[in-house]
């Protein structure tokens, strides 16, 4: 599938569409992503600023989708695990940016050649427009060869 058709249909996937969340840019090489949160009425909490859920929900899935884009459908591959620390409350739309190094894929393809699971943590940050950071964190990547491949 082309990645304009997928970040098309997560747009308007449910989750994505009824938490304010918009993939604004899938690169047609499958290495970069970017991501938006609007704050709407049924995304704060209690205090008016983002729901950490919606922090988090945005940016859950792109490790593993870009990592599985360049290993292929031979690989299995998982989010497993993933840390967030909240630096600052924020009232205004945040984004994050996910950069894929070649290099890194290459490392992981060398690591799983022999069928054994590779771990891997991936960064991740969600600031605003002036880049002041709302939240840091990152998500653990599991990766495994499929048997007989």
């Amino acid at each position: 599938m082309k990645f304009s058709t997928l970040r098309w249909i997560w747009n308007f996937w449910p989750p994505y569409l009824f938490t304010g969340i918009r993939v604004l840019d899938i690169s047609d090489d499958g290495l970069h992503a970017r991501v938006r949160l609007r704050l709407r009425p049924w995304n704060r909490n209690f205090f008016g600023t983002h729901f950490g859920g919606s922090l988090l929900a945005m940016v859950n899935p792109f490790w593993p989708l870009l990592v599985f884009n360049k290993l292929g459908p031979g690989y299995i591959v998982w989010d497993t695990k993933n840390e967030i620390e909240f630096v600052k409350a924020m009232r205004e739309e945040v984004f994050a940016e996910f950069r894929l190094d070649p290099a890194a894929v290459d490392d992981i393809r060398s690591a799983a050649a022999n069928g054994d699971k590779v771990l891997r943590w991936f960064p991740f940050e969600i600031a605003n427009a002036g880049g002041e950071v709302a939240a840091k964190g990152r998500i653990e990547v599991y990766v495994r060869r499929k048997r007989g491949r």
